[in-house]
């Protein structure tokens, strides 16, 4: 993105770069958390490789979204930002639009579905947006924000086909080849929940720089596994409508135009998980780690622990050519689960 369009706040047609990301790593800085990259020993054992979790529970919201919603919102121009902005999300987006945009004075409205987690309306409020609610059978969230957009004048934040939020996401990518690289280690996988694609695909752009031998795989539940069939297909595929899924972050219709475009050209793979994988994952994350993951949040560290991780490496198991244990990182990419349904989780599990 040239100088001038990001003084304008206007998208640039072509496709986000590493540059892109830089630049939204210094507008983060003082106001993201640098998330930690934590060793999992335990089931770094068990699974015979070497684990590493990037807790963007930890970011502000409780999810990766704030860094992409501020890199948006922060590129607007102050005539723009008078008129506001106008998101739709089932819930991390929202909360990361809602807390940039009250932390740059600018009035934020989410379109949410009315049968989005409890928490995750609350927080959207408690952030000072105003949210309208809609029916996720029969309404369409796109259009409704555009609707309100139009009416108020306001910007449109999309959750994932934008530019500047896959250029502000991609700094997850820049922050994990920096902290492999302080514990002298070299990924051969970074695995990433994925709904849209927004996450994995700005991260496949700082990654494919600082770490060009690490294998990228987009995460995704079964059943909303949109980005894998894509791939193969070599075009857009769409989810059956109606699916339900326990990862209600992660159950977008469609992979987004330009995250296509990118997992594309820079050859991610993508990976299912089943909704019992997820709930192992969640609980392996509080037990081991004392970690609050929500359900599309463990989808990657589920991918891992079921040992999927070697389909996307070409490889069986752990080790690599050279005999060391592979390095693999897992991205929990949020936390804002309802208490009610963790309990439940929990609970579960004791009872096996």
């Amino acid at each position: 993105m040239s100088g001038s369009e990001a003084a304008a706040g206007t998208p640039p047609a072509s496709l986000p770069g590493l540059e892109d990301i830089r630049a939204a790593a210094r507008r983060l800085e003082p106001l993201a958390v640098r998330t930690p990259l934590l060793d999992v020993p335990g089931a770094s054992a068990r699974l015979g490789l070497r684990l590493l979790i990037k807790a963007e529970v930890l970011q502000r919201t409780g999810t990766f979204k704030f860094r992409g919603a501020y890199n948006r919102i922060a590129a607007l121009s102050p005539e723009a930002r008078k008129g506001g902005v106008v998101a739709f999300s089932s819930g991390n987006h929202a909360q990361g639009v809602a807390a940039a945009a009250a932390l740059l004075g600018v009035p934020a409205t989410i379109v949410m579905p009315a049968d989005a987690p409890a928490i995750k309306l609350a927080n959207t409020r408690n952030y000072g947006a105003e949210v309208v609610l809609y029916d996720r059978e029969r309404d369409d969230r796109e259009a409704i924000g555009r609707a309100i957009a139009g009416e108020r004048g306001a910007t449109l934040v999309p959750p994932f086909d934008d530019p500047w939020i896959i250029a502000g996401q991609g700094t997850v990518g820049l922050e994990i080849a920096e902290q492999c690289a302080e514990l002298g280690l070299v990924p051969d996988a970074v695995l990433a929940p994925a709904s849209g694609g927004g996450l994995i695909a700005g991260m496949a752009i700082a990654l494919a720089d600082a770490c060009p031998t690490a294998r990228l795989i987009a995460c995704e539940p079964a059943g909303f596994d949109d980005i894998g069939r894509s791939l193969q297909a070599g075009k857009r595929e769409s989810n059956a409508p109606g699916g339900r899924s326990i990862c209600d972050a992660l159950m977008a219709a469609t992979p987004g135009l330009l995250p296509f475009a990118l997992l594309t050209k820079l050859k991610a793979a993508a990976i299912a998980v089943t909704e019992a994988e997820v709930e192992q994952a969640m609980v392996m994350a509080f037990l081991e780690l004392k970690l609050v993951v929500e359900p599309g949040g463990a989808a990657a560290l589920a991918a891992v622990l079921a040992g999927k991780a070697g389909a996307g490496l070409g490889a069986g198991s752990g080790a690599s050519p050279d005999g060391r244990p592979r390095v693999v990182v897992a991205v929990a990419s949020g936390g804002n689960v309802d208490p009610a349904l963790f309990a439940l989780v929990l609970s579960r599990s004791a009872m096996k």
